[in-house]
């Protein structure tokens, strides 16, 4: 787990590239404080730059970038790959001869005797840059999932690219910022990809490759996945034990590490679950991490403590209080590498994990998703029955007065994102236009002209299910997750993402998968003999913080005078009425302090 960076050009001096990949490497290194490396080639005009977080074969060993024995490849790595080891096997059965221990040697050595058929190879969260030094081409890599970032920009024949979009402007190399970012950030309460807060910056899709040829200054992108004959699980005892092997299977390789590991326990389904998993592998050695709370609607202390007389290993828990929050959140947002209505749980929790020791940690993120535990995949019914009212009798919602009811407006526009920000979404078309004091016919403009998207027609719990997987946590979830645990030198695993357990679960009959009496019963069910009842039979609460009580008595927050636009103003005065969510307030507040 690392922070990656580097650059392309035959325009520039080498010093120049050189100078600029090590200016986004020191504003990386909090993101990889254990070493620091660069590569350049001076006569190909590229330069690899590398913020190394030692977690497999913490000797020098794992130093990057890195290169093979005869300088064939070079890569600059950040990630882990959990299936190295097996990888490793049957390339030392090939001939391949290997100088360390580490993951990042695995993906040099696939690639030398696969090419690109390697990529989908690999089970794991990664983004690296790659050079085939006899080919001439350079290769960036985006893992399945999308867990880890991978920005690039493309200006003058010259190819950059990072892990947070904040290196490359502290570096001078794009600076300009994106016009339309705030539009889409109130929409969202994220800013959704490819987007991101600077002109020609985009984030690399999941699962794809941008392949950039050195002789002739071009790139293109690509998909590595490899289309697999797709069998349906309809039997649920057969579901039943798949997940159970799976899941176990998932955990097991995502514990390995040479630094020390943990999980983050909230007391939810999902986390106590992974918790009760990685104990039953490491025992004495697993460190759980908690926070809890004074006040007592927020507290799940009583949850935890079921799980925690289960397991061995340390337990560390840690209360957060409002003055916490009033002191830290400057920090917070400084360390947001693109401003979010979410995360300020988890920079706490990977500021507590990082504090007791710790280097990577097991996460409960994408149960939700793959088994229906929001409540979108229910609502998504009702959505398409108001599809087939006439969408002209939705367009004067946008006048109503009542801030639960001006998304309706949304209903208005054929489009599936349209769909996801009613579901979803922070503020309506209008009164973005009203905030950011723009035309209505341009907010609209950003939000529903951009790419072609999935045709979104049966309204089922697999298409809440897309939304879910590939918009909220996409952007949202992992992003925050990756950045703010990075912000505190923190490696988050992720085992419900797993590619193999991924796979499987949607091989599952949506027939059995989904119920809608019962969010992921499939999962619970699978598990039963171990996850206790007072854990998942009660209300589903996620990971939460008192934040609408906090905000509210936060003295530059709640200034109106801090806000331009008489509608924002507005918004703010209805916050301290209590009478507007923090998630929206907290996205006005970014849209003025964000640099």
């Amino acid at each position: 787990m690392c922070r990656i960076a580097g650059m392309i050009s035959k325009r520039l001096p080498a010093a120049v590239l050189r100078e600029k990949v090590t200016m986004m490497c020191h504003a990386l290194e909090h993101g990889g404080p254990d070493d620091e490396g660069i590569y350049s080639d001076d006569k190909t005009g590229l330069v690899f730059g590398h913020r190394r977080l030692s977690i497999i074969d913490l000797s020098q060993n794992g130093h990057q970038p890195m290169t093979d024995v005869q300088q064939k490849v070079w890569i600059t790595f950040n990630g882990e790959i959990y299936n190295y080891i097996e990888l490793k096997e049957k390339l030392a059965r090939l001939g391949a001869k290997f100088r360390s221990n580490t993951d990042t040697e695995v993906i040099i050595q696939a690639y030398i005797h696969w090419g690109m058929a390697s990529f989908s190879m690999l089970r794991g969260i990664f983004a690296f840059g790659l050079y085939d030094t006899e080919k001439s081409l350079t290769y960036l890599v985006r893992d399945s999932s999308g867990v880890k970032p991978l920005y690039y920009y493309i200006n003058d024949g010259d190819l950059s690219f990072a892990s947070e979009v904040k290196a490359l402007k502290k570096a001078g190399i794009a600076t300009e910022p994106d016009s339309n970012w705030k539009v889409r950030f109130l929409a969202y309460g994220h800013i959704p990809e490819p987007f991101t807060t600077l002109k020609g910056v985009f984030s690399l899709p999941k699962g794809e490759f941008l392949c950039w040829n050195h002789k002739k200054g071009t790139c293109d992108i690509h998909s590595y996945h490899v289309a697999a004959n797709k069998t349906i699980i309809t039997d649920l005892d057969e579901a039943h034990r798949s997940i159970h092997d799976a899941l176990i299977f998932a955990v097991n390789r995502q514990l390995i590490a040479d630094a020390p590991i943990g999980v983050f326990l909230s007391g939810g389904t999902d986390s106590s679950l992974i918790t009760l998993l990685a104990n039953q592998q490491k025992h004495a050695r697993l460190k759980t991490i908690s926070i809890f709370f004074n006040e007592k609607a927020y507290d799940e202390r009583m949850y935890q403590s079921l799980i925690l007389q289960e397991i061995e290993g340390e337990k560390f828990a840690h209360l957060v209080k409002q003055q916490d929050f009033e002191e830290f959140l400057p920090q917070i947002i400084e360390d947001m590498d693109m401003p979010t209505t979410d995360g300020i749980n988890t920079w706490f929790i990977s500021k507590y994990a990082h504090d007791d020791g710790l280097k990577a940690v097991l996460s409960g993120v994408g149960a939700d998703e793959l088994f229906g535990g929001y409540p979108s995949f229910n609502r998504i019914k009702y959505l398409k029955k108001m599809r087939q009212v006439p969408r002209v009798s939705f367009a004067a919602a946008k006048y109503f007065t009542s801030d639960r009811y001006k998304k309706i407006s949304f209903l208005a526009y054929n489009h599936p994102l349209a769909d996801y920000l009613l579901l979803r979404g922070h503020y309506a078309p209008l009164d973005i236009a009203k905030i950011l004091e723009t035309d209505l016919a341009n907010v609209e403009d950003i939000l529903f002209n951009d790419k072609p998207m999935p045709n979104i027609i049966k309204y089922n719990e697999e298409d809440a299910a897309w939304f879910e997987t590939n918009l909220y946590m996409q952007n949202q979830l992992l992003r925050d997750t990756d950045v703010m645990g990075m912000s505190h030198a923190l490696e988050v695993r992720v085992p419900f993402l797993d590619e193999d357990f991924k796979k499987l679960a949607e091989s599952i009959a949506p027939e059995i998968r989904f119920d809608m009496n019962q969010p992921k019963k499939i999962l619970i069910d699978s598990f039963k003999d171990i996850l206790p009842r007072a854990i998942w039979d009660r209300s589903k609460m996620g990971f939460t913080f008192p934040l609408q009580q906090w905000m509210r008595t936060h003295a530059e927050i709640n200034d109106e005078s801090l806000y331009q636009s008489k509608k924002a103003k507005s918004i703010i005065s209805d916050f301290k009425r209590n009478t507007m969510h923090w998630s929206k307030i907290f996205a006005l507040y970014q849209i003025q302090t964000h640099a």
